[in-house]
């Protein structure tokens, strides 16, 4: 197995496949193609010269290296042409059949050297080369969609697979611009392992009822800055493939999170596949194209949604971080701003920190000092609840203890006047407990703004089975003046982008329990193959591993899923101390300031 690795063949040439030849012919590979559909062939030769011709013009590669990338793809109709192959590539239909048919061909017909990797992301590699001839010589290689744009791959061996291919085709990887990354074999590997457990709760709870897509996927593009939203993500991996990766990992691990959704079922089997077929969650302008187009769906304004109250005032409880920022985005939106702490010295320090906030902002060039000194003179520091007497919308920002907010609610509704909105900017407790603290549960709503609160567009509006039609209207105009972007939930554990978010979180740390991955491995996985903008681990240290901690359990006791139970590791990191950069320490250790 020491030939160089100069000719590859790629077996199936759907987008994956065919973004794959296009890696490895722009690398100065000499790549066979090989379809059993000459369409799906002369689609790839299509693709691979519309995508260098756009590099051409983007001034990425010249028009000779252009050239040399298309002269070194040629297509082919049979296995045959992999006979002087130094590695084949197979990217045929997810099915244990179907893939072993195409691996027992090429026994037949490759050298006894060549290297035999299959593309799968749900089955048994292990199984896959048990079944073949030489199983020495079987591996996983796993790319991401877009292959071209996407850095990680995965080497997935097992126990069968001879050092020398792993070598090579890590290797090959890292020639190719590739982070390689060595995993075991085990259905989803690292990166789909993480986040298909996660698609799979967002199609649960889309199929709830519970939010509807757009608002699940805005939640998790703004609250968490990834690249698409979920379900948007699961219509162009296609829903087909989905529940066939999640009926993998849901045979080997019985965890219930990957145990598929039956709307997955339901669409998949009534051929409404995602954009390869024109319709999954979304609806497109025709197959394989991005555009969304609308459906009977999409969100239309009704002529009888009930009218908001009008806001001019707002009193905001609270002396930290969360609080000064929120105080500062209604300060900048032109609201009166009512600051109010335990004494007026703290409220004074929230306010100072917005000046200095306000401060950075100028000196970036964002705004002007007059509109910063407008927006200071808008706020007003107080030392007591007293001062939320004639607002219009009082939210609390203190701690998550609901104790201390219920009585902080029940001492808004003595306070505030008649019609004011009360809200709560929790992100794991039960917003029905704040209302009924109160003689006006129908006036209190959740507003949870994400930290730091200038930054972030996102604010989750959680009703809860008491909330006013009038109160939920405000709210969602008063976000909206705000320049925020409400999305709208119900009153349960998490939400939507904690109630998806931490159960992945909490999913990574078990894969460190069990020795199956370094950290380091895993957070480059999900930066360079899923596009997320920082690793799990990265996260959780930023987070802090109590508050990780705490909304584990929150979640855990509201949906009763052995599942959700918070990861030992976890657990005893924050027994230690450990909390993260807080801290010093976390999952890593960090310098001291």
């Amino acid at each position: 197995m020491d030939t160089p690795l100069h000719t590859i063949a790629v077996v199936g040439l759907g987008t994956m496949g065919t973004g794959i030849a296009e890696v490895l012919a722009r690398a100065g590979r000499e790549v066979v193609g090989i379809d059993v559909s000459d369409a799906a062939a002369r689609r790839a030769v299509l693709a691979l010269e519309a995508s260098t011709a756009r590099a051409v013009e983007r001034e990425r590669i010249t028009e000779e290296e252009r050239r040399n990338t298309l002269a070194r793809f040629r297509t082919f109709s049979d296995l045959q042409a992999a006979a002087e192959a130094d590695l084949v590539i197979e990217v045929v239909p997810e099915s244990y059949d179907v893939k072993l048919q195409v691996l027992r061909e090429l026994d037949g017909i490759v050298r006894p050297q060549t290297i035999i990797a299959t593309g799968t992301n749900a089955l048994s590699v292990t199984r896959l080369a048990a079944d073949s001839e030489r199983p020495e010589r079987v591996l996983g290689l796993h790319f991401f969609n877009p292959a071209p744009a996407m850095k990680l791959v995965e080497v997935v061996s097992c126990v069968l697979t001879a050092p020398a291919a792993v070598e090579a085709v890590t290797e090959l990887a890292r020639e190719l611009g590739k982070e390689p990354v060595a995993v075991g074999d085990r259905p989803g590997f690292v990166a789909d392992g993480l986040l298909f457990g996660y698609l799979n709760q967002a199609a649960a709870m889309y199929e709830s009822r519970y939010a509807s897509r757009e608002d699940i996927d805005a939640a998790m593009k703004l609250g968490c800055g990834l690249p698409m939203g979920p379900l948007a993500l699961l219509d162009l991996i296609g829903i087909d493939t989905a529940r066939t990766v999640l009926d993998a990992m849901y045979t080997e691990s019985h965890d219930r999170l990957h145990a598929p959704a039956p709307i997955l079922k339901q669409l998949s089997e009534a051929g409404l596949t995602g954009r390869k077929a024109g319709r999954g969650f979304y609806t497109y302008a025709a197959p394989d194209t991005a555009e969304v187009v609308e459906d009977a769906l999409t969100p239309r304004p009704s002529a009888e949604a009930a009218a908001g109250r009008e806001v001019r005032s707002v009193g905001v409880a609270g002396s930290g971080t969360m609080a000064s920022g929120i105080a500062e985005v209604f300060a900048k939106a032109g609201y009166d701003v009512v600051l109010a702490a335990r004494s007026l010295e703290k409220a004074d320090v929230a306010k100072a920190r917005i000046g200095k906030s306000l401060a950075r902002s100028v000196s970036k060039g964002r705004m002007t000092e007059e509109a910063r000194e407008a927006t200071l003179a808008r706020i007003a520091p107080a030392g007591s609840l007293d001062a939320f007497s004639d607002v219009d919308l009082a939210l609390e920002a203190v701690a998550e203890d609901l104790e201390i907010k219920q009585q902080l609610f029940a001492t808004l509704d003595k306070i505030c006047k008649p019609g004011a909105v009360l809200a709560t900017t929790t992100s794991s407790l039960p917003v029905v407990a704040c209302a009924r603290a109160t003689s006006r549960p129908e006036d209190v709503i959740g507003m949870h703004f994400f930290n730091p609160a200038p930054a972030m567009k996102l604010v989750e509006v959680v009703r809860t089975v008491l909330t006013s039609d009038e109160v939920h209207a405000t709210v969602r105009e008063v976000t909206a003046k705000i320049k925020k972007h409400p999305v709208d939930c119900g009153d349960r554990a998490g939400f939507i982008v904690n109630a998806l978010l931490f159960p992945y979180l909490n999913n990574a740390i078990k894969m460190v329990e069990g020795h199956y991955a370094t950290l380091d491995d895993i957070d480059a996985a999900m930066k360079l193959g899923g596009g997320y903008p920082m690793g799990p681990f990265e996260l959780l240290d930023v987070v802090g591993l109590d508050v990780s901690l705490a909304i584990e359990k929150v979640l855990h006791s509201e949906f009763r899923d052995p599942g959700l139970a918070p990861a030992p590791l976890l657990e005893h990191l924050v027994a230690a101390g450990c909390l993260g950069r807080k801290t010093g320490r976390g999952f890593r250790e960090y310098a001291r300031r």
